[in-house]
This record gives C-alpha cells, sequence and structure tokens, in this order.
C-alpha cells in the first residue's frame, strides 16, 4: 500500500525524522486557515499517489494565507496523470542550500535490502540512475543488522557527502530505516532531504510503502486505507480475502494459483483478438480453496462488474480435486440465484478432472459451458463476451 506524502510525514514524526509543519486540507477555506496557522511562507502540494505534480501544477508556494488559498483553488480538483486532486497539503517554507536523495527498500532479487543515496537530490531519481550513475550509492543493507551508526556513515561516505555533514545526515538515514524496519515498509524515500540555510536536516518530501502482508502486525494500518480513490470491486473482495485486481475488459477471469491465472490472462487476450479486441476483466486468484463459500464470493465480484459479459473459470485441481471445485461452482450458481446471469465457461484439469466435468454434466446448468482446455476456454468466453 502506497501512502500520501501525508501519512509519510506523520510517520516520519512519529518516528522522530527532521520534517517541517504540515496540516492537510480539503477546501481553500481550510487551505487558508492552515496557512494562517503555520504563517509565513507556505508550500501547497497536491496529495496523489504519483509523481510529476510540480511539472503538472500541483505544487505552489503561497507568501501569505491568501496566496495559500489561490494555490488551493488552482490545485484542488486538477488531474494530474488521471489523478484528480482532491486534497493538499499545507507545508511551512524551507530555506534551502541543497538537495540530497536517500531511500532504503526491498531488494527482491538478491532477497536483501539496498539503500541508494546521493547528493544529487530534487530530481528524479530513475532519471539521475540513467544520466549520471556514478552520483547515486548503492549500498546493500543486511536485514538483520539494518541500518546503525556505522552502517549509516558507510552510506553517506559512499554517496559523497560533505565531511561535516555525514554525522548529521547519518543520524537521519538511522531514523528513516527505524521507519522503514518499524512500519514493515517496502519502501522508505525522500526526495529531497534538503540542507536548510539554518544548518538542518529535513525530510522534505516522503514516500512510503507498506507492504500489505504485514497487517496482522499493524492493525493501526487500516485507517492508512484510501477508500475513496479503491475501485469499490476491490474493496469488496480485499473484504473477502480474494486477490483481486480491476483491469479495463469483458471477460471475467477466476483461477487458481498467481501463475495460472496470469497465463489465462495472456490467453483470453489473444483469442480476443479474433472476436474485436475483448479483454480480460480483472485479475482474480482464488488459491488453493475453491469451496462454494470462495466460489461465490469471487463470482459475485465479478458478475458486479458492469462492464464484464462472460466469465471464464479455469482451475488446475491439485489440493482441491476438480470434483471440490466443480460442487463449489454449481451451489455458487445456487447461492447467487438470480443475480448470476452471465455464461460461465468452465475448463478443469488436474486432479479427479473426470469427476469434475461429469458434476457440471449433471448440473446441466444453463449458464455453464464446459471447455475441454484452456485455448478452447478463452475463445469461447471470448466469443460470448463480444455478442
Amino acid at each position: 500500500m502506497d501512502l500520501y506524502e501525508y501519512q509519510a510525514r506523520d510517520l516520519f514524526e512519529k518516528y522522530e525524522v527532521p520534517v517541517l509543519a504540515g496540516i492537510v486540507a480539503d477546501t481553500p477555506e481550510d487551505v487558508r486557515a492552515a496557512a494562517e496557522k503555520i504563517g509565513g511562507v507556505v508550500v501547497v502540494k497536491a496529495q496523489v499517489k504519483v509523481g510529476g505534480r510540480g511539472k503538472a501544477g500541483g505544487v505552489k508556494v503561497a507568501k501569505n494565507a491568501d496566496e495559500a488559498f489561490e494555490a488551493a483553488q488552482a490545485i484542488l480538483g486538477l488531474d494530474i496523470k488521471g489523478h484528480e486532486v482532491k486534497r493538499v497539503m499545507v507545508a511551512q517554507g524551507a530555506k534551502i542550500a541543497r538537495e540530497f536523495y536517500f531511500s532504503v527498500l526491498l531488494d527482491r532479487a538478491n532477497r536483501s535490502y539496498l539503500s541508494l543515496a546521493s547528493v544529487e537530490g530534487g530530481m528524479e531519481i530513475e532519471q539521475l540512475a540513467v544520466e549520471k550513475p556514478e552520483a547515486l550509492a548503492r549500498i546493500e543493507v543486511n536485514p538483520r543488522t539494518g541500518i546503525d551508526a556505522a552502517k549509516a556513515r558507510e552510506i553517506a561516505i559512499a554517496a559523497n557527502f560533505p565531511e561535516d555533514l555525514v554525522d548529521k545526515v547519518a543520524d537521519v538515514f538511522v531514523k528513516l530505516y527505524n521507519v522503514y524496519a518499524g512500519e514493515d515498509a517496502t519502501l522508505v524515500e525522500v526526495n529531497p532531504l534538503v540542507l536548510t540555510e539554518d544548518g538542518d536536516i529535513v525530510a522534505l518530501d516522503g514516500k512510503v510503502s507498506i507492504d500489505e502482508n504485514a497487517e496482522f502486525r499493524h492493525p493501526e494500518h487500516a485507517e492508512l486505507a484510501d477508500s475513496a480513490t479503491t475501485d469499490p470491486l476491490e474493496l469488496k473482495a480485499k473484504e473477502s480475502d480474494l486477490n483481486y485486481v480491476k483491469l479495463d475488459g469483458e471477460v471475467g477471469i477466476i483461477g487458481n494459483g498467481a501463475g495460472l491465472v496470469m497465463s489465462t490472462l495472456d490467453v483470453v487476450a489473444y483469442a480476443g483478438e479474433n472476436f474485436g479486441g475483448v479483454k480480460p476483466a480483472n485479475f482474480l486468484d482464488i488459491g488453493g480453496g475453491a469451496s462454494a463459500e470462495v466460489m461465490a464470493n469471487g463470482l459475485d465480484v465479478i458478475l458486479g462488474d458492469s462492464q464484464v459479459k462472460s466469465v471464464f473459470v479455469n482451475v488446475f485441481g491439485g489440493i482441491t480435486a476438480c470434483d471440490a471445485v466443480a460442487n463449489g461452482i454449481v451451489k455458487a450458481l445456487e447461492i447467487l440465484g438470480d443475480t448470476a446471469t452471465k455464461p460461465l465457461v468452465v475448463r478443469l484439469d488436474g486432479n479427479k478432472v473426470d469427476e469434475g466435468r461429469a458434476i457440471l454434466a449433471a448440473a446441466n446448468h444453463p449458464l455453464i459451458t464446459i471447455a475441454g482446455s484452456m485455448d478452447e476456454g478463452a475463445a469461447k468466453a471470448a466469443e460470448l463476451a463480444s455478442k
């Protein structure tokens, strides 16, 4: 789960990372009040989970409360790369002497953590990595030991921080790692980390991504979720513990196992080219337990998508045998009753496939079409969706 900047700022403050005052506001009037409370020069910053806010006009400096009000009027409602700005943060202004970059992230390829640091902050890190790779220090971080004072100094020195700043930035690096470890994050990034004209090191803009697999350790993270901008079908699936992602297509997909579902998306997209460009409507992995309740929940979510015209259920029986899956599908349709109105193409293979197909054949449900292979099922589902 990616956090908004204001949420990252609040987490930084919790872990004693130096930050400036910031107040969230949803209306120009609230922005004016926030600017008056903070006083002096402020920055009105669009709160969207996408980069490039400044270039899109989503970040404006205001010298007083009236200018902050005008900035909010210009920013609220702005479309930034498909994200509508519904909230801004009014941040205390800073006199910046230098801008730096720091992040710690999960390095999946090496099964470790990685710290990135540079004395050339402010620009996009991807751009810096391409144009000036020598300016970006990459230091592996042992997950068992993390970033202590010695490791933080190593990172600062490798990134060519001036000698008189090494200890200052190292202290902030340690605190930022505490955010990373303490919140079970997969990314903590500060760009820019600034040196002010007063000689202070301040995290001016933060980005934090939290590992949702660690939710059981952090019930408080539920408050960070942004239900207002999350697709309602994805919210509904999450409530049923389903791995669901909404896509822009017409064929609903249900499978067991992420690899099989991903393959199914590709096969459906390929088959859909023969039927007017029909595409998959979602990713939905029901996992290993395709019980009637799980199948009903999955179908309920998919059938609630108005774009879906047909559903392709593609299951390979393993631990959960195909006869159990078939029974789950039949009972799921009984549970859903009249709400199930769209055709289902079902392909079963693997453990007890013959028994599973026999159960579906005996049910003789008008919505169910049995397919002998993945390609056949994808083609049939695409054909039905095109009609």
